[in-house]
């Protein structure tokens, strides 16, 4: 029952969010700006979401094998891509990370264990993009409003040094006695196995940066194909505050309050509200599209569960 009234909730957060939207912004059109976009460059962008799918599987594979777990590369690329669709298209109970975990197990691990692993591969992946957004905010620290680049700056850092802290929880022995904090502790064990020094370090974050490119990238080009003439720095400032935001699973699969967001921040630079929410609602069908291998692949195997 809980599972569906939160369920239940997210839809309505979802629905409200874009009422309020299309009450300033005429839905015709958003609808014929997206009837008109260049298709070549959502191409382009289904492409970079692909590489940036395949990328987060590799490190996935490097985190998984660095902490003890076997199998190939395909096996954790089968079950990122179905992860993603779970997260994606499906408004179920599970989510993409407790498949992960799941099709681990099912390897002969423990599930606590399995997730351990998911959780660091997970943590990577945010830190990655907080580096990301502050490389960002550096170069171009006159992009935005001062009040807001100082509180997005302020809550990156606080992000990455919560991060830092977390990274050194094992030394806390204290900490095993509860079992909340315990839980804590073995994630960060894990993780200071998978960054054990500075080049499996620079590795990780390395992939992590390349990741989100991708991703941006794929905005990018959608968001020229429907007109939006800013360059790529601004969009490597605007999209991953966004993208934290659609973290909190507040609605489905971020949709709304992707929305929400870029409207919010491309505003600030004098955007038109129809083409940005153009831009998001596009991306977020590419995430649908992108992750579809993931639907073959679970079906395909469905007979095995």
């Amino acid at each position: 029952m809980k599972k569906y009234i939160s369920l239940l909730l997210r839809l309505l957060i979802t629905g409200v969010i874009f009422y309020l939207i299309f009450r300033k912004v005429d839905l015709h059109e958003v609808f014929n700006t997206m009837m008109q976009v260049n298709i070549s460059l959502i191409m382009l962008a289904l492409l970079f979401q692909f590489l940036s799918t395949f990328i987060a599987s590799f490190r996935w594979k490097l985190v998984m094998q660095q902490i003890g777990f076997g199998k190939n590369f395909t096996f954790y690329l089968r079950s990122y891509f179905k992860g993603s669709f779970f997260n994606q298209a499906l408004p179920t109970s599970i989510g993409g990370d407790a498949l992960r975990v799941i099709d681990v197990a099912r390897n002969g691990h423990r599930k606590r264990d399995a997730f351990y692993g998911v959780a660091v591969d997970r943590g990577l992946g945010l830190v990655g993009l907080l580096i990301f957004n502050l490389l960002a905010n550096m170069l171009a620290p006159d992009l935005l409003p001062r009040n807001v680049f100082i509180i997005l700056n302020i809550l990156v850092l606080s992000g990455i040094i919560g991060f830092t802290i977390f990274y050194y929880l094992s030394h806390i022995k204290s900490l095993e006695q509860w079992l909340v904090t315990r839980v804590l502790v073995r994630i960060s064990q894990q993780l200071g196995v998978v960054l054990a020094d500075i080049p499996s370090t620079l590795k990780h974050l390395g992939f992590s940066l390349l990741i989100h490119l991708m991703a941006l990238l794929s905005i990018y080009f959608i968001g020229n194909g429907v007109g939006l003439q800013f360059d790529i720095l601004t969009y490597m400032v605007i999209v991953p505050p966004v993208i934290l935001l659609t973290i909190v699973p507040i609605s489905l699969a971020g949709w709304g309050v992707r929305e929400g967001g870029m409207v919010g921040l491309f505003n600030l630079l004098g955007a038109d509200p129809t083409l940005v929410i153009s831009m998001s609602i596009i991306y977020g069908l590419a995430l649908i599209v992108t992750s579809l291998p993931g639907l073959v692949i679970y079906l395909s195997g469905k007979h095995h569960l």
